[in-house]
């Protein structure tokens, strides 16, 4: 092996045998945070196309799906092939106190951002108290 590129790639191939990561799913980054009555999941999916992308609710199950397809091009000697290609899947358990109903999401530059409403019943409220003085009571003799 003259070339170390090509030492890279058979140490690449080896892993992949061994770990099975040519295979599985990819992950996928992402940042989670929560921004006034609402969460937001961003990740990050350069190169992917928006109609391979498949967000969906099951339950308290969200799941992000995504295919990145490899270039095809048979003229072409690969001096190194580092960019993961393949099916990408995140899942992440939703809490009660969201509104799966009113999810919604955006893709721009190979950004998914998904933003998760809280419900309105698991938002902070005040509670109004009542006093009872300055109500009388007649009382019977």
């Amino acid at each position: 092996m003259s070339n170390p590129l090509d030492f890279l790639g058979h140490i690449d191939r080896l892993a992949s045998g061994a770990f099975d990561t040519a295979r599985g799913p990819r992950l996928m980054p992402v940042d989670l945070f929560r921004e006034g009555d609402q969460y937001v999941l961003n990740a990050d999916m350069p190169g992917i196309d928006p109609s391979s992308v498949d967000l969906d609710v099951d339950g308290q199950l969200l799941t992000i799906r995504a295919e990145r397809s490899a270039p095809v091009n048979e003229s072409v000697k690969w001096l190194s092939h580092e960019r993961p290609y393949g099916s990408y899947m995140r899942q992440f358990t939703l809490g009660d106190g969201v509104d799966v109903e009113r999810i919604t999401a955006t893709y721009e530059n190979g950004v998914l951002s998904v933003t998760v409403p809280v419900a309105e019943r698991a938002k902070p409220r005040k509670i109004e108290i009542t006093s009872k003085e300055g109500e009388r009571k007649e009382m019977s003799s």
